[in-house]
């Protein structure tokens, strides 16, 4: 037998032949590395992209262990958005079709209230559920957690994306502590790691992805012939690597502000964020930079401080910097969480000196690159995927993501899919959604409600 066999596991023999009877017999990567710890009753951070095989993964834990003659919830499952919780749901009951009378319930916003209370009245073994809407059961006393020994965190990345943070750690509060908790997450970003250490339990790492700790960041240096190349060379360089997300580095807030412009003239999604702006306005800029509405952020070193911007594509020195620290500090906001990174320099004859720096600094040759050719700066910069709905409502208002995804994705809505980040600020919450939906995206929540209220609405324009 294949030592990557399913039947090789300490499985409940019901399980094993449901599993063999369903044609699943090698477990993938991820079931390898992680089910034999999940079984034990360990707490495990899982690390992999959907299609990893990872539901069936804590599936099969958590119905391992399920007692069906105890009729309370046991597991709890969280996921992002109410696509992911129907088909983890889905999942969990082909799996569980050989334990009798099991009951897997779905708890998610954009549906209506009453009915899912009337389910609860009937019991379940197993929920699954959006955070927004899980936590308001809990809030009004129509969910209870006592009996809880397995808690799942789906896709957790997306949910702390999605501004889900405070739900989650509402709903952990109504949990018994002595219990099983599996985090999945595409990425594993920093905010990833505090929640696993404030609420796991010694977890094993599992990554199904190799991880290279020390990124390679790919270095370009283009030496321009004369100063009034720069702005064509920056053009060039952001048509030749088209990112979703850039950073360009200038050594001046004015500079900030005419490269900006310049870019936008030019057909380009570029804000300026330099050290003068008020703090509402940085926000905004920041959120649509995040939420990826804004391709190009054109910054100071000043202003670039504390950026918590989990990974950008490619860093562009517009001007080098006089520092080589501050040169490796700025090209390492590029290629975090293991995805590949680019950076550009863009430098002239009379900074040959700050280069010098750099090669002593990374002990390397430094070969600059031609420019990339003229004729590219015929092609169309692409559009931003995305586009900033801005709600004149927050947390003052006691506005919450899942009040904005139930809003955005109810009946007639958009998918969960077209819905990125969202953040909540105290007066005011923006949420991405993806170019195609933003006309029904803005309808939806003009002429719907939030916390039974209209909220002004308004599409962020201006690139």
């Amino acid at each position: 037998m294949h030592h990557t066999a399913f039947c090789k596991l300490k499985l409940q023999p019901a399980l094993l032949n449901n599993l063999a009877s369903l044609n699943y017999q090698t477990m993938t990567p991820i079931q390898q590395q992680s089910l034999p710890a999940i079984l034990q009753g360990q707490d495990v951070i899982a690390q992999g992209k959907t299609g990893s095989g990872k539901t069936a993964a804590f599936a099969l834990g958590l119905l391992n262990k399920l007692d069906v003659k105890h009729f309370r919830v046991q597991s709890l499952v969280l996921c992002p958005t109410r696509e992911l919780a129907d088909q983890v749901a889905k999942e969990l009951r082909k799996l569980a079709r050989a334990i009798h009378n099991i009951k897997v319930l779905t708890l998610c916003g954009g549906m209506p209230f009453g009915p899912q209370i009337g389910s609860l009245e009937h019991g379940a073994h197993i929920i699954v559920g959006t955070p927004g809407r899980i936590e308001e059961h809990l809030r009004k006393g129509t969910l209870q957690l006592d009996h809880l020994n397995t808690l799942v965190l789906d896709e957790a990345d997306r949910m702390l994306d999605m501004g889900f943070q405070d739900a989650l750690d509402a709903i952990i509060d109504k949990m018994p502590s002595q219990r099983q908790t599996l985090l999945f997450s595409a990425t594993y970003p920093d905010q990833i790691q505090a929640i696993a250490s404030r609420i796991m339990h010694r977890p094993l790492m599992v990554q199904t992805t190799t991880i290279d700790s020390n990124t390679k960041i790919k270095q370009y240096f283009y030496k321009l012939d004369n100063n009034k190349q720069r702005d064509t060379a920056l053009r060039l360089v952001l048509i030749k690597f088209s990112p979703v997300s850039a950073i360009v580095f200038c050594s001046t807030k004015k500079a900030t502000q005419e490269v900006a412009e310049e870019l936008r003239q030019h057909g380009f999604s570029a804000l300026a964020l330099h050290g003068d702006l008020e703090q509402k306005a940085r926000d905004q800029i920041l959120v649509r930079f995040a939420n990826q509405s804004t391709t190009i952020l054109v910054a100071t070193d000043v202003a670039a401080r504390g950026l918590d911007i989990d990974s950008v594509d490619v860093v562009i020195n517009y001007h080098i910097a006089k520092d080589p620290e501050v040169h490796v500090h700025r090209i390492g906001r590029t290629g975090r969480a293991g995805s590949k990174g680019t950076a550009c320099t863009l430098y002239s004859e009379n900074e040959q000196h700050k280069i010098a720096k750099i090669e002593d600094m990374l002990n390397s040759f430094i070969q600059p690159e031609p420019l990339p050719p003229f004729n590219l700066l015929e092609k169309q910069s692409d559009k931003p995927p995305m586009v900033t709905l801005q709600i004149d409502g927050g947390k003052k208002q006691k506005v919450r993501p899942g009040d904005i995804l139930g809003a955005l994705t109810g009946k007639n809505g958009i998918a969960g899919k077209q819905v990125g980040k969202i953040h909540i600020f105290d007066y005011c919450a923006y949420v991405a959604v993806s170019q195609e939906a933003s006309k029904p995206a803005l309808k939806k929540l003009s002429e719907g409600k939030l916390k039974g209220r209209s909220f002004r609405v308004r599409r962020i324009r201006g690139t």
